[in-house]
């Protein structure tokens, strides 16, 4: 099985083999048919597809293992990205890794990578949290993570980034250093950087458009020490 990454924006970002990959796999597994018939067609790529998602992925996993382990060439691929970081995949390549089935998964775009890198913050150690969860379970993520020294990644909707930015800015303080980087390598790319507040406020006046990765800065240690003494009797 191949896990094969797709452009996140930008259509010319897909590399030679990936798309050798795709041309050669006799089916694609697809997060939306619909989405990835677009860059086929792009690239002259036949191959046909159906769909594993998340919401059929927990039942699949074990039926699409039997066949590749019976001789099925299958290419993994989500909307955007490298399938199963924040995607659809892990169920699968867990199962066919469990079996001994050979997974190869080709370097490729992963949204996280170049908006660590353009957004200024230290990028030497970083964590990747993802999507918060929305609900339970949300404000006692941020606390703990309030005293995390490293770089942190989230993925966000931007139908919900003002409050996160206001949700972090209450946890880890106003003056935290954060970017947001949105829509990488499309026409509309942006780039914004800024305090926790600063951020709340130009995207409270400017409302967020498109795919967003959001970076803060970890917790200097004076600030560590801080949090440790208001959380520790919690």
């Amino acid at each position: 099985m191949y896990v094969v990454p797709t452009p996140v924006g930008n259509l010319e970002d897909m590399t030679f083999r990936a798309v050798r990959i795709l041309k050669e796999a006799d089916l694609i597994l697809a997060e939306d048919t619909r989405t990835s018939s677009v860059l086929m067609q792009h690239y002259d790529i036949h191959t046909p597809m159906q769909s594993h998602h998340k919401w059929n992925e927990h039942e699949t996993a074990a039926s699409w293992a039997d066949r590749i382990e019976g001789g099925l060439t299958v290419a993994l691929v989500s909307d955007a990205g490298t399938p199963a970081i924040s995607d659809p995949g892990f169920m699968l390549v867990r199962e066919c890794a469990r079996r001994g089935i050979e997974v190869e998964c080709l370097p490729g775009a992963t949204a996280f990578v170049p908006a660590l890198v353009q957004s200024g913050l230290p990028n030497e150690k970083f964590c990747f949290e993802g999507f918060l969860p929305q609900k339970k379970g949300r404000e006692s993520r941020l606390k703990t993570l309030a005293t995390e020294a490293r770089t942190m990644i989230f993925y966000e909707s931007p139908y919900r980034l003002v409050k996160t930015l206001q949700q972090m800015a209450a946890a880890f303080g106003e003056e935290r250093p954060a970017t947001v980087v949105r829509e990488i390598s499309k026409l509309h790319a942006d780039t914004r950087r800024g305090t926790l507040a600063e951020l709340t406020a130009h995207f409270t006046a400017v409302e967020p458009k498109g795919e967003i990765v959001l970076l803060v800065g970890g917790a200097p240690d004076e600030e560590k020490k801080e949090h440790r003494n208001k959380y520790k009797d919690d």
